[in-house]
């Protein structure tokens, strides 16, 4: 598949300048179990950044949705992979807004990671039944569940996790380097069972 194609029908990628390499986005509005955490005090999801700032411009929203849109077509997963490899990044973050919708969805992005060998692939979700195929995802795929509310510990039987703290403990460093990662990467590394987010 060329290159131009599968742009086009995956809807595009995107490149925050905080990050090593390239991300995706879905709609914050179509987060399952974000979508209820939105409204509750003391959550995570609480003024969610994905709901505001440039996210919500229009232009932002259609590529969105688009790209939502697209998950169902036979051809995403060779489409996506055709494009990550395509960029020959090494680092790939899944859904710096959104998440995961169902298990057909967690399927095809263990798929993709497959067909992208040479990428290490993060994906953060708060979508707690994505345990259960832990055992199916692809090595170069990190699956980090994000605890849902600040300040909670991280859960013990998650091989890998996230937190939010609003005091001490915070253990990304972005926040003292300009906001970008610079040389760490920890989400995307396995052996770090937890980091650690400041709450903002």
């Amino acid at each position: 598949m060329k290159t131009s194609e599968a742009l086009k029908l995956v809807g595009g990628l995107a490149k925050p300048s905080k990050m090593p390499g390239w991300a995706y986005g879905l709609p914050a509005a179509e987060c399952k179990t974000g979508g209820i955490l939105k409204h509750v005090t003391g959550s995570t999801c609480e003024g969610c950044y994905a709901d505001k700032g440039c996210y919500v411009f229009a232009v932002v929203q259609a590529a969105q949705y688009r790209r939502l849109k697209s998950i169902n077509h036979p051809q995403w997963v060779n489409a996506m992979a055709a494009l990550i490899n395509s960029k020959k990044s090494k680092y790939f973050r899944w859904h710096d807004s959104g998440d995961v919708q169902d298990e057909a969805h967690l399927m095809k992005i263990f798929e993709v990671a497959r067909l992208t060998p040479e990428t290490s692939h993060w994906l953060p979700t708060r979508e707690a039944w994505t345990k259960k195929y832990l055992n199916q995802k692809p090595d170069n795929l990190t699956l980090r569940f994000s605890m849902p509310m600040v300040d909670q510990e991280a859960a013990a039987s998650w091989p890998n996790t996230s937190t939010v703290v609003s005091g001490a403990g915070r253990t990304c460093p972005a926040p003292d380097q300009g906001n970008e990662c610079k040389d760490c990467r920890a989400c995307w590394d396995p052996s770090v069972k937890n980091v650690a987010y400041g709450k903002h």
